[in-house]
């Protein structure tokens, strides 16, 4: 999955000249039925029935979050470089 290939930046930013634009990222799987989409620099997540779905509802869930808040270093972690990793678990 190339997320930057499907995620269109040009159709879900609007702004004017005194906004300034945060770049952040995401990823998308699928689980089951439905794609997740999670970001990365963000406790920011949603689902939809298609990758495109999924991305444009985690759109909105991250625009709600900054909405009454501005990005500042304490609640925006840039991710550098993110791997997925896996783990396994025992459990009973």
């Amino acid at each position: 999955m190339n997320f930057d290939k499907d995620f269109d930046k040009n159709k879900y930013i609007f702004y004017n000249k005194h906004m300034k634009i945060l770049h952040l990222k995401s990823i998308v799987w699928k689980e089951g039925k439905f794609y997740v989409a999670l970001n990365l620099d963000v406790d920011v997540s949603s689902f939809g029935r298609t990758k495109k779905q999924a991305i444009k509802n985690l759109q909105e869930a991250l625009e709600l979050y900054f909405e009454d808040t501005r990005p500042t270093k304490k609640n925006l972690v840039k991710a550098e470089k993110p791997q997925v990793i896996r783990h396994s678990l025992a459990y009973a």
